[in-house]
């Protein structure tokens, strides 16, 4: 409540603010933008020695070497096919709703015109036989200075197998160093969010500002579309799937993901909320140890089922302002290329906007049009993020099922 409070009376402010040239307009914009980045900067902080620590500690513990294998290919597996399905939703329900909403010539142009530039826009997208020869990092520092999630994951799970095969006194040593590293990144995670609302209310001011009125009303469709179709993807796919599948009920996963989506929808980072993940799944609903050291770290890194909707219905809204007509060959593309990039998308505030090139471009879509979306993803990024962790949640019950019939067989 404190986050959505401190988020209306941003826009609000924004709103009041936008279009005005007076010093203390400017002034309060020009105190709260830094504000704003100070709190995403905060929460991004925290993700390496997070993820790291947790993946480390969590597979250099595990009992069973083979869980850890076997959890990594059914995770694989149910990602594909939980983002297969979010991708083809975006496509299936978000281009009619889109092509229904109606949208002024006049609020186009102002979209176009308050479109930021971005450093990311001008990044050249890899090669597949690039992106795939990153994997290995040859320096895990840089990696992580850059932000390399998937590589920097892939490092730390190494050398957490290779820890196993160290000395049980030395890997004890090491061992005990990462989960010091853990424990405090999640009292700094828990010491941020405190701050949500103040920072939520500084990253609207200037975006409301920005937009003014006009342009607000054409990207409310957007939004609402967005928003739409995540609680949709949640309503008849994650909540039935976590109660058919892995045999848990309606109300003990709902209470079970209830604090893991609010900590994602006021922050808008999974990462974020990993720490309320790995409390449910370990003391809510008693899963396997495995399921908590390994795969939740695991998901919360590199499973985004929100950005397969964030992803192809945005795609979809930048083609509709600036024309382009799509075919059913170029849906099918941009559905596909979602859910590969899905897998590169860092768990932070836009993040999922943060890779949209590569499906912007697999189109023909003018990839400027992607600082419009960075411009007004507050409210989407919130419900996209509140899908991710539900789709973690979910996907950790269906395989603790497969991992309890493994230890029994």
């Amino acid at each position: 409540m404190q986050v959505l409070l401190g988020l209306l009376g941003g826009l609000a402010l924004g709103l009041g603010l936008s279009g005005s040239d007076s010093a203390v307009a400017q002034a309060a914009l020009a105190v709260l933008g830094p504000v704003g980045t100070l709190f995403i900067n905060a929460i991004r902080m925290t993700v390496i020695p997070l993820v790291v620590a947790t993946l480390i500690v969590g597979v250099s513990a595990a009992p069973d070497p083979r869980a850890v294998g076997r959890i990594g290919a059914r995770a694989l597996l149910l990602f594909v096919v939980v983002l297969a399905a979010a991708s083809g939703l975006g496509v299936v329900l978000g281009a009619p709703l889109l092509a229904n909403f109606p949208i002024e010539a006049s609020a186009v142009d102002a979209l176009r015109a308050s479109a930021v530039d971005s450093e990311i826009a001008s990044t050249r997208v890899p090669t597949l036989t690039q992106w795939v020869i990153d994997l290995v990092p040859i320096n895990p520092i840089k990696a992580a200075a850059d932000g390399a999630m998937l590589p920097l994951i892939l490092f730390s799970v190494l050398f957490a197998a290779a820890l196993m095969r160290v000395a049980p006194d030395r890997r004890a040593a090491v061992v005990k160093v990462f989960e010091g590293i853990q424990d405090a990144s999640l009292v700094l995670v828990r010491a941020i969010l405190v701050l949500a609302p103040i920072g939520v209310f500084a990253l609207a001011v200037p975006l409301a500002a920005r937009m003014g009125i006009a342009a607000a009303g054409a990207l409310l469709g957007y939004i609402i579309i967005v928003s739409g179709i995540c609680l949709f993807f949640m309503a008849v796919v994650l909540y039935p799937a976590a109660v058919l599948l892995g045999r848990v009920s309606l109300r003990e996963f709902a209470l079970a993901a209830l604090p893991a989506q609010g900590i994602a929808f006021s922050s808008r980072s999974s990462l974020a909320a990993l720490p309320a993940m790995l409390e449910s799944v370990r003391d809510t609903l008693k899963l396997p140890p495995t399921i908590g050291s390994f795969f939740i770290p695991l998901a919360a890194s590199m499973f985004r089922a929100g950005a397969g909707i964030g992803q192809t219905v945005g795609v979809l809204f930048i083609a509709r302002l600036y024309g382009v007509d799509l075919d059913s060959a170029q849906l099918l593309t941009i559905a596909v290329t979602s859910v590969i990039t899905s897998f590169s998308v860092p768990g932070v505030p836009g993040g999922s906007i943060l890779v949209m090139i590569p499906v912007l471009m697999s189109a023909g879509i003018p990839v400027e049009g992607i600082g419009i979306l960075l411009g007004v993803d507050t409210i989407p990024d919130m419900f996209r993020t509140t899908t991710n962790v539900t789709g973690h949640m979910s996907a950790a019950v269906i395989l603790a099922r497969g991992e309890r019939t493994a230890a029994d067989g």
